[in-house]
């Protein structure tokens, strides 16, 4: 059943997420086309927002689909975007698209997420990744992030730990600060606990900073450099939420390795 809200805790939720972005309510009223006076008294619930203004407020402060929905139902109106399952016919081209795109990625490893790591889909060449990893890790539902720095997961065979560590806990970090959410921050606590506690070092690209996986005897080590995707016009939270990500070779040996692998 949704709940919805007053607006006493629109202004509430309105002032929480304008401090967390850092924007006056000078600026947050320009960006939403309205004025700063409004803005005041709908922050100290003397007003109450019109359905639109809560959409463009949002919109402003550079909120996901879902948390605009929290501020709508803040505000005391329905969610206005819809959250379809992966599964629902709805979404079936969304489903073919990605199988075409993880088929298509081949021989080189990429996977389908949603938020904090969890596995939708992955192509043949996830095995690269998941090569020698505990079996309790790759049960579903597999979380690749946990996956990459557990001891029993990937951990074993990264070259770099401890920076590709911080590359994943900071960019964790990064979401944590602008949409607070104590899973999340129990989640990095977990990983942080995998991570290495010495200075990353400089051994990257100049462009990027590598994956570096220790192979099959006399392969050699792999080097991989990732690429991530997302549906910019989305308007579904599940679709919006999706992450593809694409591991690239980062060298010509890697490449070698990987095409005759398969």
């Amino acid at each position: 059943m949704t709940v919805l809200a007053g607006p006493g805790q629109f202004g509430r939720e309105l002032r929480r997420w304008r401090t967390r972005r850092r924007v006056s309510q000078l600026d947050l009223a320009i960006r939403a086309d309205t004025t700063q006076r409004h803005l005041s008294f709908l922050e100290r619930g003397r007003s109450r927002p019109g359905r639109g203004m809560v959409v463009r407020l949002a919109e402003a402060l550079g909120l996901s689909l879902r948390e605009r929905n929290e501020l709508l139902l803040a505000g005391g109106y329905a969610p206005v975007y819809a959250e379809t399952s992966l599964d629902a016919s709805e979404l079936g081209p969304v489903r073919e698209a990605l199988d075409r795109i993880l088929d298509g990625h081949l021989p080189y490893p990429a996977v389908v997420v949603r938020p904090y790591g969890e596995l939708v889909a992955a192509n043949a060449a996830f095995g690269v990744l998941t090569e020698g990893a505990a079996p309790a890790l790759l049960e579903p539902t597999v979380n690749v992030l946990r996956l990459a720095l557990h001891p029993d997961g990937m951990a074993r065979r990264v070259v770099n730990l401890a920076e590709w560590g911080r590359h994943i806990t900071g960019s964790l970090r990064d979401r944590a600060r602008r949409s607070p959410d104590p899973a999340l921050d129990e989640f990095i606590s977990e990983l942080d606990g995998y991570v290495p506690d010495v200075e990353p070092s400089a051994d990257h690209l100049g462009f990027a900073v590598p994956l570096r996986l220790r192979s099959r005897d006399g392969e050699g080590e792999i080097r991989l450099i990732t690429t991530l995707t997302s549906f910019a016009t989305a308007v579904d939270v599940t679709l919006s939420e999706l992450r593809l990500e694409a591991f690239l070779p980062a060298d010509e040996k890697t490449a070698m390795i990987l095409a005759e692998r398969n």
